[in-house]
């Protein structure tokens, strides 16, 4: 059996946190490849090492003195290396990204220092060895993965090693120049190995025993999910339910390669796994409660609209020619409502209503601000007659005022807009009438 590791940045905060990664490894011998991040917080109060070194760029394009913050990068990956005994000279490769440190540096280039720092002592430490994340993940000139070019490159590292420690969150163009993903790119490090190694299962491990069913700021304790598919967990990601990123999903999804989300401070709790079909029933009608707060509403009203072809089209060209991204489209039988986050229209929203009035010849447009979307998400209430009709009798029993509705086709969420006032007693009115 093999599994693909990762480990976030909260498991690689300090050297308590690589003798709880080391144990992990040592615990199970199809753990053999390890993807680290950047080290994280050691506290709430602490800097992640990646934040520093985006501030360090900033601070060089404006010409403010950073060297108060690089020193506290050198005492974090010295500290690491003094406490685990590790004879790694990290302190070379500290002064020598020091001495790179200019206004044309590459932003990639210096961001990614985390993440191989980081890895380097981790391979020493666990008697691994390191693979530089640029040797093997590849990117096109367009910033897409190489996928063939990659492979090509792991598979004559496989011919030498059977294990290693590699960074994530980076690797290169053709010309060997580094390139970063987004953040928590890390994830997505570990889904592509798990993919062309072809892995039974990707280990995501983070701070977290796996996805809550909803969010503990709002409900008292709220269940784990033991499993969940793709694509409900894509749902609920859309909608705030962060843990894993979004785009490690699909790397595996088509091998269907479990991903399995533990905690590294208590591995003993297990987690949530993550599958493309799940064909065992749950006892839970849903999967999980995720949220958004801050949309608006553009309610586009006129009469005798179901006769005239191309109206919804016409209003959305015109969000298009803004480049705002909508999120629902509910519609009715002479209105039609355009969702979007209100940080994105806040500066044009009026223009972009009178654009729309010319355009669709509407009767009236209303605009509604602080409005929340609730996803209610579960791959067994398709089979469960009744669910919406429960649903928005129990918001109704408790005085919330529902003021949009869209359900997918697939029936696997449906999706109510509230008021932000209510967006948390939403949240914890679902969770109690639904989750046994």
């Amino acid at each position: 059996m093999m599994k693909i590791t990762k480990f976030g940045g909260s498991s690689v905060a300090n050297a308590q946190q690589f003798r709880k990664v080391k144990h992990i490894i040592e615990s199970d011998p199809a753990r053999r490849f390890v993807v680290v991040s950047a080290s994280g917080r050691e506290h709430k109060k602490d800097n992640k090492v990646t934040d520093l070194l985006y501030l360090i760029e900033a601070h060089l394009k404006y010409s403010v003195d950073h060297l108060s913050l690089f020193h506290l990068i050198e005492e974090r990956f010295i500290s690491i290396k003094n406490d685990l005994g590790l004879s790694y000279p990290i302190e070379e490769d500290l002064a020598k990204l020091k001495g790179q440190l200019n206004k044309t540096m590459s932003t990639d280039y210096l961001v990614s220092r985390g993440e191989y720092l980081t890895a380097k002592l981790m391979a020493e430490y666990l008697g691994f060895p390191f693979v530089d994340a640029k040797d093997i993940i590849t990117f096109r000139y367009d910033g897409k993965i190489d996928f063939d070019a990659t492979k090509y490159r792991m598979d004559n590292t496989m011919k030498k090693l059977d294990r290693f420690v590699i960074p994530g969150f980076y690797g290169a163009l053709p010309d060997g120049t580094v390139r970063t993903m987004s953040r928590g790119g890390s994830d997505i490090t570990g889904s592509i190995l798990a993919d062309i190694l072809n892995a039974d299962m990707y280990e995501n491990w983070t701070d977290v025993s796996g996805i809550l069913m909803a969010d503990p700021r709002i409900v008292h304790h709220p269940k784990r999910i033991n499993t969940i598919t793709y694509s409900e967990l894509r749902e609920l990601s859309y909608m705030g339910a962060s843990v894993l990123h979004e785009e490690a999903i699909f790397p595996v999804k088509e091998k269907n390669i479990p991903i399995n989300i533990l905690n590294t401070n208590h591995p003993e709790e297990g987690g949530t796994i993550i599958v493309e079909k799940d064909d065992h029933p749950s006892e839970q009608m849903i999967t999980g409660i995720a949220g958004k707060k801050n949309f608006t509403v553009i309610a586009i009203y006129k009469n005798h609209m179901s006769d005239e072809v191309g109206i919804i089209r016409r209003a959305l060209e015109i969000c298009e020619n803004y480049r705002i991204s909508i999120e629902h489209i509910p519609s009715g039988i002479d209105s039609f409502s355009i969702v979007v986050n209100s940080e994105d229209v806040k500066d044009i929203i009026y223009d972009m209503v009178g654009d729309m009035k010319k355009a669709c010849n509407a009767d009236e447009i209303k605009i509604i601000d602080n409005i929340s979307l609730i996803a209610t998400v579960g791959r067994q209430m398709m089979y469960r007659p009744g669910i919406s009709g429960k649903l928005f009798a129990v918001l109704g029993k408790n005085n919330i005022n529902i003021r949009m509705i869209a359900q997918g086709t697939d029936e696997m969420n449906i999706i109510v807009g509230v008021e932000n006032k209510d967006y948390e007693k939403t949240v914890e009115t679902i969770y109690n009438n639904f989750v046994v």
